[in-house]
């Protein structure tokens, strides 16, 4: 059949993306041979010309790094949740105008949901890093009326991040890798925002706490927002001490999930999606 409805994930790098995987899976389901979804290698400095030069058939793009605060700027219209993050994961064709939007967020409460997070709770959260998807990861913690944030980073918190945080009303801490090991293992809610790899020795600073003695937060969930290569060093430290680890691929289907209600106004089929993202993230299926 031939295709009338273009998509693609877009960023560099791309190869190792599961978008497609989810987004295919959810077409193939649904009998939407008419459309496509791809990979499209872009950088921040050529986002811009690409997406203008895109033609009628193209519904929606997907943004991952380093592109989601460029693509904030090149968007004709953007919702309420993008522009309070600072970020647009998701790009939708409105005429000849695109909107952004971003999916992030949902997807790390929801994830943070079936993991057993419940809003009103939770008294505080570490975050690791304070970058876009920090940000996002800021605006699920606040839908969770999590009241206190304890920023855990290699140098100063982002001032972009540091601003929207009081916005929201958090309690604000900032620490070193240091410290950040301790108040790591005390929090009972953690999100490690951060690329694969950046967080490998904060990973070792909280081993080495634990071989000394000190143990886990009891109950405590810790979402890494990784989903390739896993686990990554601190998802398998904190598994090995007793956490409720969640793996990005859950906050992978479920952003990808809503933005594929965004791209095609029909509702997600979220099961084949999660069947899809998990067999190929090697997690199995349940």
């Amino acid at each position: 059949m031939l295709t009338r409805h273009r998509a693609a994930v877009l960023g560099k790098p791309i190869a190792h993306s599961m978008s497609p995987v989810l987004h295919r899976a959810a077409y193939e389901a649904l009998g939407m041979a008419d459309w496509s979804y791809d990979l499209r290698e872009c950088d921040v400095a050529a986002l811009r010309e690409l997406v203008s030069g895109l033609g009628p058939t193209w519904r929606g793009l997907s943004l991952t790094m380093p592109l989601k605060a460029e693509a904030l700027l090149i968007a004709d219209t953007s919702s309420e949740v993008a522009r309070r993050t600072g970020a647009v994961n998701t790009l939708v064709r409105d005429g000849r105008a695109w909107h952004g939007d971003n999916t992030d967020v949902v997807g790390i409460r929801q994830a943070l949901c079936d993991a057993g997070v419940i809003a009103g709770v939770v008294p505080q959260a570490v975050v690791v890093g304070s970058g876009a998807t920090a940000r996002s990861a800021l605006a699920a913690l606040a839908d969770l009326g999590v009241p206190e944030v304890v920023f855990v980073v290699r140098s100063d918190v982002r001032a972009s991040t540091l601003a929207q945080a009081r916005d929201h009303g958090f309690r604000v801490v900032a620490l070193g890798e240091s410290d950040g090991a301790a108040a790591l293992l005390e929090s009972p809610l953690v999100i490690s925002a951060v690329p694969a790899g950046a967080a490998d020795s904060l990973a070792g600073a909280v081993a080495a706490r634990v071989a000394e003695g000190a143990t886990g937060s009891a109950g405590q969930v810790l979402l890494d927002v990784v989903y390739a290569g896993w686990p990554t060093a601190l998802a398998a430290t904190a598994a090995a001490y007793g956490a409720r680890v969640v793996p990005g691929i859950e906050m992978l289907i479920h952003q990808g999930a809503a933005q594929f209600e965004l791209m095609t106004g029909s509702p997600a089929p979220l099961e084949v999606m999660q069947r899809a993202g998990r067999a190929a993230s090697g997690l199995g299926a349940s």
